[in-house]
């Protein structure tokens, strides 16, 4: 069947053992093996609660575009049972999964990290390896290919400054020390915090107290927002982005709103932005592949779908 895509084989091993157990009167174990075998691959989006999110919208879209049959769902699993549904993902119909909060870290323990999600200490996507569940963090990618696709030359300037120390700015400073930035400085209202990430990452991440920012400013050729600050309901970040050098590149990792107060400043100025929208979907791309089998695109299509969907939220 064309767009069909068999069950990786884990599932069908799982089905094995169900047929294994006793057929249906009139059906051998070779038609429900290869019922189970034919059956359309599937991934989730695993979270508590998870009923907010655009991914099934994001990865039914680039199904249908690449003519495969296959589904994506949203799985909202309370905390006391995400070790079940994680450790028996294929049992309940998935060839992998992308996982939000509060699970991240959870999946990287019931599974088999790779050094991106060991390093941000956090998994979001989930896919077999035979039968083993490996996991990843795509949101490094997310972060890195959006910045290519806005700003190609964004990574030129040896300094970056980083706002904020949570798990998301852990992604971002590992991409931004794999592409090769010289020094990142890390500033956050608890000083601690970005000192522990500085100790974890070693001496290129320059730990910065918050009233020190404006004397980064000046020599920083990106400057990367991944806190809370300017999304919709929370405070608005106050810099001064006038400080900035004039071929600096501004990115926010919040995408509600899709224009920041922090990116309205830095267009108006002319300076060349990344938005959090732009990293959502590059982020999804390659856990589509691994599951589906094909590498999709981020097209200006799909982010004007995505966009209008936000507008009516």
């Amino acid at each position: 069947m064309a767009g069909s895509i068999p069950a990786i084989h884990v599932f069908e091993q799982i089905k094995k053992k169900d047929v294994d157990a006793g057929t249906s009167p009139g059906m051998t174990k070779d038609i429900l093996l290869m019922t189970a075998m034919t059956k359309p691959r599937a991934a989730c989006l695993i979270g508590w609660p998870a009923a907010h999110s655009r991914s099934p919208l994001i990865h039914h879209t680039w199904l249908r575009t690449l003519g495969i049959e296959g589904g994506y769902t949203i799985e909202s699993v309370p905390p006391e049972d995400v070790a079940e549904f994680i450790t028996h993902l294929a049992h309940h119909g998935f060839v992998g999964a992308n996982v939000t909060i509060p699970h991240k870290e959870r999946a990287l323990v019931l599974s088999m990290p790779d050094e991106r999600a060991k390093a941000v200490g956090a998994a979001n996507t989930l896919w077999y390896d035979g039968d083993i569940l490996r996991s990843t963090n795509t949101d490094i990618e997310g972060f890195i290919n959006n910045l290519d696709a806005c700003a190609a030359d964004w990574d030129s300037a040896p300094d970056a400054l980083v706002l904020g120390a949570g798990g998301s700015s852990r992604a971002v400073i590992f991409g931004l020390i794999e592409r090769g930035i010289a020094r990142v400085h890390l500033a956050n209202r608890t000083a601690g915090r970005a000192q522990a990430l500085a100790d974890q990452f070693g001496p290129k991440v320059v730990p910065v107290e918050w009233n020190q920012i404006d004397d980064v400013l000046p020599r920083a050729g990106l400057l990367v927002n991944t806190t809370s600050l300017g999304m919709k309901g929370q405070p608005a970040l106050e810099i001064d982005v006038g400080l900035l050098p004039p071929q600096a590149v501004v990115a926010d990792l919040v995408y509600v709103p899709l224009e920041t107060p922090l990116l309205a400043a830095a267009r108006a100025r002319g300076l060349k932005t990344a938005d959090g929208l732009g990293m959502l979907l590059h982020q999804a791309v390659r856990g589509f592949e691994l599951w589906f089998g094909q590498r999709p695109e981020v097209t200006p299509e799909l982010r004007a779908l995505v966009e209008d969907d936000l507008t009516k939220t």
